[in-house]
């Protein structure tokens, strides 16, 4: 089944922590105050391999770090447990807030790449298309690892038997 991750309408239609996810971020209009950011939601929710600790990861494009940081905080700052720090990666700088709203603990990850070139969303593209070649058992397997404290490509990588980096390695699936 192909997802236009694009728009969050896909998770009306899904499990029940999907469509609170979608009624938290509509209720809240969390994608509509980042707009200008062309977010996505990314991570497991959207791929059905989230569990009881699974918060909700929103990735950004900042062209301008100072007007990404004022939206943020003029409009998250006030919610629980919020925070926003600049975070040196593997291959990226980024801006990196946090908060929770409605039960969710809510990522938003920004980096001055475009949103379908992070890498966030090239492993849910990956991960969702493995999951869809090769069924239940294998989403099954990666929740098990997932729930026994593994993050998700490492996970994928185990299952898959990969050697390396799962992070790198997942991204040879791209174009298979």
């Amino acid at each position: 089944m192909s997802i236009d991750f694009d728009d969050i309408e896909y998770l009306r239609f899904g499990n029940e922590k999907q469509q609170r996810a979608y009624e938290t971020l509509t209720k809240n209009n969390v994608l509509t105050i980042l707009q200008l950011f062309d977010p996505i939601l990314v991570g497991t929710i959207p791929i059905n391999i989230d569990t009881e600790n699974s918060d909700l990861d929103i990735i950004c494009y900042i062209k301008d770090r100072l007007v990404f940081t004022k939206v943020i905080n003029d409009n998250f700052a006030g919610k629980e447990h919020f925070k926003i720090l600049e975070q040196n990666g593997r291959d990226h700088e980024a801006i990196v807030a946090n908060f929770n709203l409605d039960n969710f603990e809510i990522e938003i990850f920004g980096q001055n790449r475009p949103t379908k070139q992070q890498n966030a969303y090239r492993h849910m593209i990956i991960e969702h298309k493995l999951l869809m070649e090769r069924g239940e058992t294998f989403r099954k397997q990666i929740i098990e690892l997932k729930r026994k404290g593994y993050k998700t490509e490492p996970a994928f990588g185990i299952v898959l038997g990969l050697t390396g980096d799962a992070y790198t390695e997942l991204l040879r699936y791209e174009n298979k």
